[in-house]
């Protein structure tokens, strides 16, 4: 994985998001956004979070607040003048009482924030452990293959995935940023399975969600035991069914199964 400076920093990205980069700056950060898939995952939630926020806004205040196609500059102003005056008639509200009153008031408010900055982290973190991953990142996981001949492959006694190691799965959790993820919601598996002349190597390694996606590791584990089936055949080449599978194992699966959707759950 990339070290932590070489991502894009959170002002970048919403400068990017806001169309308000220099034109050199735009074009280092497209740049940077076309190589690094963590990035691009960071910029995509705070495009959804926008887009959230502004919906929310717009229900809570619509007719208030300019069109959604009126200059963004327009819609901060009013919004901010929306909240201006929401925190003075708040203010003059608590200024009617005892100034002890106002304190448990006050009080009460900050527990009540408080309260909420710990609940926004736990769910953070609990989306965090949730994250649904159904194809790996081409770039940490290209898929690697060891030199088999089709008749080698088919001759081999078992067509199961060998176990991965804890230390190599922690690697692979570390690698796709999900470190404090639930080990029990992933199968660390192979894109290239060994019986499909797969590597034992990180680079065919990826933490695929077990069942928080009708994609899942189920599903994929029937595409290999097909494809497998075919090779062993004849009706495939390997290096096809290689090449399929790391390619992009959802479309395969629908063009091998003859199917938009999982035949298994």
């Amino acid at each position: 994985m990339a070290p932590e400076e070489s991502h894009l920093s959170h002002q970048d990205l919403l400068l990017a998001v806001d169309g308000e980069l220099p034109p050199r700056e735009a074009a280092r950060v497209e740049s940077h956004l076309a190589s690094c898939w963590d990035c691009r995952v960071r910029k995509q939630e705070i495009e959804t979070t926008i887009a959230e926020f502004i919906r929310l806004q717009r229900r809570s205040f619509s007719g208030q607040i300019a069109p959604s196609d009126g200059p963004r500059a327009l819609l901060r102003a009013q919004l901010a003048q929306l909240s201006e005056a929401e925190d003075r008639s708040a203010l003059e509200w608590l200024r009617a009482f005892p100034w002890r009153i106002r304190w448990v008031a006050l009080a009460g408010l900050a527990i009540v924030g408080i309260s909420a900055l710990v609940v926004r982290n736990w769910s953070e973190r609990q989306a965090a452990r949730m994250v649904a991953v159904t194809v790996p990142n081409p770039s940490l996981t290209p898929g690697a293959t060891v030199l088999l001949s089709q008749g080698q492959v088919c001759r081999e006694t078992s067509a199961k995935n060998k176990t991965v190691p804890v230390a190599l799965r922690r690697r692979v959790f570390d690698e796709y940023g999900i470190a404090s993820a639930e080990p029990r919601a992933y199968e660390v598996d192979y894109l290239i399975t060994p019986a499909l002349g797969g590597a034992d190597d990180i680079r065919n390694l990826w933490p695929q969600s077990n069942s928080s996606t009708v994609w899942n590791a189920q599903v994929k584990d029937a595409l290999e035991d097909h494809l497998r089936g075919l090779v062993c055949e004849g009706q495939l080449d390997l290096a096809t069914a290689q090449r399929e599978i790391a390619g992009n194992w959802i479309e395969a699966y629908k063009k091998y199964f003859h199917t938009d959707r999982p035949l298994i759950r």
